[in-house]
């Protein structure tokens, strides 16, 4: 056993690289700390453990809608409900549940080719479908292509459905990872890892949608889901033995 004045504390910092994969789910993944603190009535260790996941998104928001021109408002107010009912048609059509599609612009108003001279009225209606299967996304975009001249294509984002599954395999990363610090300082300290004394979850990256802005053209190679990151940081004491 090696012998330890009655105060001292050994402070470390390593810096560790990613890695993505939900099903591995690994310790030692990122940038911790470890700090070990011993005296005469206690020994203790604390560690700074974080998990880094990732996994492909499995839901896909797709932001759609029509737009018309008319020379008059109740025309285009008139054409552009029209469109939306074709539009929300197509829609269900290619597998977009009711409750999956939700209006999230309604807008009308004049359009001016030399101000003050209206020379038509603009209208729109916006819907966004929620695609449940990424794999039809393609089919879902070109239902929405075939509706015709007033059908928009504003952008989509990713998501994944069940976050709380890849906070919790998260979580066990960041666990993993402080308890294989603690282990080791231990070990160089000459001591053994003991019970834990306290756990605290820091600041960490929740997983948030990832947005694709602008217009999408109905090509198949464009639709990619990509990956959405997470991270989390646990704060771990142990007793030293």
């Amino acid at each position: 056993m090696i012998k330890i004045p009655h105060t001292v504390v050994l402070a470390a910092l390593v810096t560790m690289g990613m890695f993505g994969g939900i099903a591995s789910a690994d310790a030692g993944s990122g940038p911790g700390s470890a700090r070990v603190t011993v005296n005469d009535n206690q020994s203790q260790i604390t560690v700074v453990g974080e998990g880094n996941l990732s996994s492909i998104p499995d839901v896909m928001r797709l932001n759609t809608g029509v737009e018309v021109r008319r020379a008059t408002a109740s025309a285009a107010f008139a054409d552009a409900r029209k469109a939306a009912a074709k539009l929300t048609e197509a829609l269900l059509g290619a597998g977009i549940a009711a409750k999956d599609l939700q209006t999230n612009e309604l807008s009308l108003g004049p359009v001016y080719d030399n101000y003050p001279v209206v020379a038509g009225y603009r209208a729109a209606q916006g819907v966004e479908a929620v695609v449940r299967d990424v794999d039809s996304a393609d089919k879902v975009i070109d239902a929405v292509a075939a509706v015709g001249e007033e059908a928009r294509l504003n952008g989509v984002s990713f998501e994944v459905s069940d976050t709380h599954k890849m906070l919790k395999a998260a979580r066990d990363a960041a666990f993993e990872d402080a308890r294989a610090r603690a282990e080791q300082y231990a070990r160089l300290a000459g001591d053994e890892l003991g019970r834990v004394v306290s756990i605290t979850e820091e600041g960490g990256t929740p997983p948030s949608p990832i947005m694709f802005g602008g217009a999408l053209a109905a090509d198949k190679a464009s639709i990619s889901p990509g990956q959405q990151n997470i991270s989390v940081r646990v704060r771990v004491v142990y007793k030293l033995r």
